[in-house]
């Protein structure tokens, strides 16, 4: 495999891929002196053995897969030597990001996504720009990389044990997601939040959708103020939503209980349900009418010219059309209820505990570990969900003609 691009010049060895690979040597070395009480030696070991690094694989390792392979096997045992098996998983993946970065320098990657009169600042600040968004990317999910390992510490505790980064199997434990999946504190939260979140996404569903189609048509009057009204609750701070909602529905739990009987329990899953409809239904409008803005209102027409009525056209013609729009609302309104936790606070009672609820009581009042196993089951259950609507989001392109594959 050839190391240049033929329309890229490739870059000076020793004017510029070298002094790089130095630099960036520099600063792994200086880490890793540093967690051994020797940052200068560190710092000067680094950047040799990027230079070397990168003169070795430009030169002599035409074959990036196996330059990358070797880089990363021999960095492995060198911090097997230093820090055993914890630093030949740290050596490995330092050797695979120093052995790509020597490549995508000499090779004149770098240059591969900027135009050919790009100047050398252009080149610069194109680079610059994806390393200040990989930089931000990591911010944000850093603390997600860390709850989920934690969440399999064999310890009572919220911080990684001598075991656990050693990568003994003794540090290591299901213990919490054990404890999450038979203790009734954690479980009845989990049915509730299982009953409300369904429930106020087919609401938010139903309304969200029927508020889109009709204030997508032109002739509504006041149809951008309705819209502005629809989606305060995704505006308005929670706080003042929560404030309100519990006075609203206060009046209306007392007047339920009064008047039709019903038991408090009950009336308490009625307001939350309500509630968290409210706070679903700007997501279900915001993306339903985001996909008609595509919709050929011709096809409803021929619809009704060929003899079916509204309700017929509705569900034969539209809705399946706009149904992955309708989904991706759904998903967001979803999630929305499942991770609400200040308007439950201020409507719901003890017996409409949802599980942020129950997170936030453990964090507050008992600091239980299991809430590192919850937080791990919800990320990756909120990443299939995003997930699902990523490809709703490209399927409902592709049924509008605007993305080709």
């Amino acid at each position: 495999m050839s190391i240049a691009h033929p329309e890229i010049p490739r870059p000076s060895l020793m004017g510029f891929t070298l002094p790089l690979m130095a630099a960036a040597g520099l600063g792994f070395g200086y880490i890793v002196g540093t967690a051994h009480g020797a940052p200068v030696p560190g710092f000067l070991a680094g950047a040799l053995l990027g230079a070397v690094l990168g003169y070795v694989l430009a030169s002599f390792v035409p074959n990036r897969k196996a330059g990358r392979i070797g880089a990363a096997v021999v960095a492995a045992v060198a911090g097997f030597v230093l820090s055993g098996f914890p630093g030949a998983v740290v050596g490995a993946i330092i050797g695979l990001i120093m052995s790509w970065f020597a490549y995508w320098l000499s090779s004149g990657d770098y240059r591969a996504k900027v135009p050919v009169y790009a100047t050398a600042g252009d080149v610069l600040w194109h680079n610059s720009f994806k390393f200040i968004c990989g930089l931000i990317f990591f911010f944000l999910v850093a603390p997600i990389v860390v709850v989920l390992p934690l969440s399999f510490n064999a310890q009572d505790f919220f911080t990684f044990t001598p075991e656990m980064l050693s990568f003994d199997p003794a540090g290591y434990s299901l213990k919490h997601y054990e404890d999450f999946l038979t203790n009734p504190n954690w479980t009845r939260p989990l049915k509730n939040s299982f009953i409300i979140a369904p429930l106020a996404t087919i609401i938010s569903v139903s309304l969200g959708t029927l508020a889109a189609i009709g204030l997508s048509q032109s002739h509504v009057p006041g149809r951008r103020a309705i819209m502005a009204i629809l989606i305060s609750p995704m505006i308005v701070p929670l706080i003042i939503s929560a404030t309100g909602m519990f006075f609203f529905y206060s009046k209306l739990g007392n007047w339920l209980e009064a008047t039709v009987g019903l038991s408090g329990d009950f009336i308490g899953f009625i307001k939350v349900i309500l509630a968290h409809a409210v706070l679903g239904i700007p997501f279900v409008i915001i993306t339903v009418t985001a996909t008609l803005v595509g919709f050929d209102r011709s096809l409803t027409r021929a619809a009704a010219n060929m003899g079916a009525g509204p309700v017929r056209t509705f569900f034969k013609v539209q809705m399946p059309l706009i149904l992955p729009g309708v989904i991706s609302g759904g998903l967001f309104a979803f999630i929305t209820s499942f991770d609400e936790v200040v308007v439950v606070l201020f409507v719901g009672s003890a017996a409409q505990k949802t599980l942020p609820w129950q997170m936030f009581t453990g964090l507050r009042e008992q600091i239980s570990p299991t809430i590192l196993a919850v937080a791990t089951v919800l990320v990756i259950f909120s990443i299939a969900l995003l997930t699902t609507v990523e490809l709703l989001r490209r399927r409902s392109e592709r049924l509008r003609g605007m993305s080709p594959s």
